[in-house]
């Protein structure tokens, strides 16, 4: 689908359960929810500054912990603002299987959430479906602290994805990708790589394939998480100029924290304009889960025929999210061309390692993933590893590194 908008196509068949749609309903009631939460924790500390002994308190005035404490208040009720525009319209998540113009109709499952972060290292991968008609009174839901998390990493992701600040850790995981990605095309005149398919799963907040868009390919980005694909709607469809909104993602925790520039400073967003890209753009996005879409057993089921369809896959931070690594190794090799090529960067932080659900779970080691690839029919070149950090705060104590396998791997015909 060619558009200059960013297009967003619901690839899940109609009859939802219900369970779903009250789960995309908890979502929206979760940023409902934010600031009450937020403000909460804020206070509790409010509660033990006041619990001291008034030596101790007034040692803690001295060198402004109170005061802190207020601009924390301040800075939450500047995230809400924001946090509310996300969910300001939540109809234009519409009908099932309807494709829509702006960048709606989404699919996430009520499952784990796969963040590479700071707090939890756990990239955002939820399973439900939006309601038809939302209710009209959230109050009664209780988010869960995974939910609280799940929006305090979005914060956080918006950062990594259309910020300046998060212009090194692009850099660091994005730019060997598309350089790669320019490499493997490299023969092909840049007034043709429109004519190249590129599909990046788990496409998060949308930053690598609106890139890789720029670059000229056609581009579809899929992505699971409505935490994900609210932000990013936002992002790519309501959007009028650079540095437009102001968020505070480091407010949440006090821990670590160099200075108060650490956990007080905000972080302006988007450093580009979304609408910048040329009016005969190829870029997408597909909302679902990836097996689902891309791995439907006959093409019928499929949202459009997938087999052989791709000239690109990259996986950026994405493939141990799976539960059976094979799924995602041959879905990946169905869909690629003869020759086509894969390219990956990422830990092997196993999602679903350890769940309580009773949800299956194969964990490799790099080596074996490797051998898998290879045995499924992938020739792999280009390997090595990359320190990359993920929504990472370059004013904490604790920063956690990553040292990201890449390859590149072209289908054997």
């Amino acid at each position: 689908m060619q558009s200059s908008k960013h297009d967003t196509a619901d690839a899940r068949s109609g009859g939802q359960d219900e369970e779903e749609g009250v789960h995309f309903q908890k979502v929206i009631a979760t940023h409902q929810h934010y600031s009450k939460y937020a403000t909460s924790a804020n206070n509790r500390r409010r509660k033990d500054f006041l619990s001291l002994p008034r030596e101790d308190r007034q040692l803690l005035e001295n060198i402004g912990y109170s005061s802190r404490l207020d601009e924390v208040d301040a800075a939450i009720l500047k995230n809400k603002h924001f946090i509310d525009q996300l969910v300001e319209h939540p109809e234009i998540f519409g009908v099932a299987g309807e494709e829509i113009g702006d960048l709606g109709g989404c699919d996430e499952a009520d499952g784990h959430q796969h963040q590479h972060t700071e707090s939890s290292h756990p990239h955002s991968h939820s399973h439900s479906h939006y309601a038809p008609a939302l209710q009209s009174n959230n109050n009664s839901y209780k988010p869960l602290e995974a939910d609280l998390d799940k929006l305090r990493s979005t914060l956080k992701q918006l950062v990594r994805d259309w910020s300046t600040e998060g212009e090194d850790e692009r850099k660091a995981s994005y730019g060997p990708m598309k350089d790669a990605l320019l490499a493997h095309f490299v023969n092909v005149p840049e007034e043709e790589r429109v004519e190249k398919r590129v599909l990046i799963p788990g496409a998060g907040l949308g930053r690598l394939a609106f890139d890789v868009a720029s670059l000229g390919f056609a581009c579809q980005g899929n992505e699971f998480s409505h935490y994900m694909l609210l932000a990013s709607h936002f992002i790519l469809n309501r959007t009028t100029h650079v540095e437009q909104q102001e968020i505070y993602p480091y407010v949440h925790s006090l821990s670590n924290a160099l200075d108060k520039k650490s956990v007080l400073r905000s972080v302006k967003i988007p450093d580009v304009l979304p609408s910048s890209l040329p009016p005969d753009s190829d870029f997408s996005l597909v909302a679902g889960d990836f097996e689902e879409i891309y791995g439907a057993e006959y093409e019928v089921d499929s949202l459009e025929p997938q087999s052989g369809q791709w000239d690109a896959v990259m996986t950026c931070f994405f493939i141990d999210t799976a539960k059976n690594i094979i799924n995602y190794l041959r879905i990946i090799h169905r869909i690629l061309a003869p020759g086509g090529v894969w390219i990956n960067l990422g830990p092997l932080l196993w999602h679903w390692e350890n769940n309580q659900t009773n949800d299956l779970s194969v964990e490799l080691d790099l080596q074996q993933v490797k051998a898998l690839a290879r045995e499924i029919g992938f020739d792999i070149s280009n390997e090595r590893e990359i320190p990359s950090t993920y929504t990472n705060n370059s004013h904490s104590m604790l920063r956690y590194t990553y040292n990201a396998a890449f390859w590149t791997a072209t289908k054997r015909a």
